[in-house]
């Protein structure tokens, strides 16, 4: 069957086919290491950091991906949803306002949309 890759793609490995594309976090963090300022792979370790339930690391990495792009509404957004998550809803409250303010400067109708309406709820 053509979609399944073979069980070990080294004669002699013992680890599994899937096992080289399990760990993205590694593989994010050494993208970032050749190019630190590649902020596809820094949004994409927030998100791995935060799907894997370690708040504080990808906050931390949605802090670096909004310092150094601050434009990249996408990084505000996250972060105010994870931030909101843990009951920290004034910080959340200041990432949204700040994801709004990128939003409006970038013409990114939709993210300043959910914004404003995750900062409606807020004050609801």
């Amino acid at each position: 069957m053509w979609g399944i890759p073979p069980k070990t793609r080294n004669a002699g490995s013992a680890e599994p086919w899937y096992g080289r594309f399990m760990d993205k976090i590694a593989m994010l963090k050494e993208i970032l290491a050749q190019n630190p300022t590649d902020a596809f792979a820094r949004y994409g370790l927030a998100m791995e950091h935060a799907n894997q339930g370690d708040a504080a690391s990808a906050l931390n990495e949605f802090e670096q991906l909004t310092t150094a792009h601050p434009d990249y509404t996408a990084g505000y957004q996250m972060s105010a949803q994870l931030l909101i998550k843990d009951g920290r809803y004034d910080e959340g409250r200041q990432r949204l306002e700040a994801g709004v303010a990128a939003a409006q400067r970038t013409g990114n109708r939709l993210a300043l949309n959910e914004m404003n309406a995750m900062l409606d709820e807020l004050s609801g």
